[in-house]
């Protein structure tokens, strides 16, 4: 595995279409994999990015993948080519020493939804949790199962009900984009993403590495479900 980063700079024609356009921004991902990118399901490793938007001017593109990729061409149409390019590292080391216990500082961007029935007898429908409170609320209940649990507050550091953990969630989005479907119809897709920036425990390491590489939630073509980790302090 591989954990490859590239800024993008706001200011180039190619930068601003890939912020306007999950699909755009996905076109680019996978055009920097020779052999294509592993088709989604079976449980495999598969193609996951995420964008940080760290201010205004610093926005990078996140990539973790199962081969080494090839991002001359985000480059030239959306960075700095003549004088920056993309960091590559082996995400293995990392991934490997992932132990019950420890405690990362982590970041995610994801796609909080659930599924509700407005009348009985009606199919469910694929709703986001559009509030703060819900969308965290979303990620405390998929923690066990993906091998971590966020770090609770001691009682005399929470500013209220809504402060138990040691998360924040921001740069919360709505917003549509265009897709064209394989009859040639074209559809607006909208697409509701929250940040998650805090700190977790390690509870099943093995667990948590297979969430590391095949992401947390819907939308990963589209930049969500990608977490990464760093050290704590």
């Amino acid at each position: 595995m591989f954990l490859s980063r590239v800024r993008l700079n706001p200011a180039r024609a190619g930068a601003r279409k890939f912020l306007l356009s999950p699909r755009a921004m996905h076109g680019a991902v996978t055009a920097a994999f020779v052999d294509g990118v592993p088709e989604p399901g079976g449980g495999g490793p598969r193609v996951l990015w995420r964008l940080d938007h760290n201010s205004r001017n610093e926005v990078y593109c996140y990539i973790v993948s199962p081969d080494r990729p090839d991002l001359t061409h985000v480059v030239e149409q959306a960075g700095w080519p003549t004088t920056q390019t993309w960091e590559t590292r082996d995400y293995t080391p990392l991934l490997s020493r992932l132990e019950a216990g420890q405690t990362w500082a982590f970041r995610l961007t994801a796609n909080p939804v659930h599924s509700i029935r407005r009348k009985d007898g009606e199919p469910t429908k694929v709703t986001a949790h559009r509030t703060p409170k819900h969308q965290l609320s979303w990620l405390l209940q998929r923690q066990e199962a993906n091998g971590f649990e966020i770090v609770a507050k001691p009682q005399d550091r929470q500013r209220g009900p809504d402060d138990e953990y040691e998360v924040i969630v921001h740069d919360r989005r709505a917003r549509r984009f265009g897709k064209v479907e394989p009859t040639g119809k074209q559809n607006r897709v909208p697409l509701v993403t929250a940040t998650f920036d805090g700190r977790l425990k390690v509870t099943d390491p093995e667990a948590l590495r297979r969430m590391l590489t095949t992401g947390l939630g819907r939308a990963k073509a589209y930049g969500c479900g990608l977490m990464t980790l760093a050290p704590a302090d």
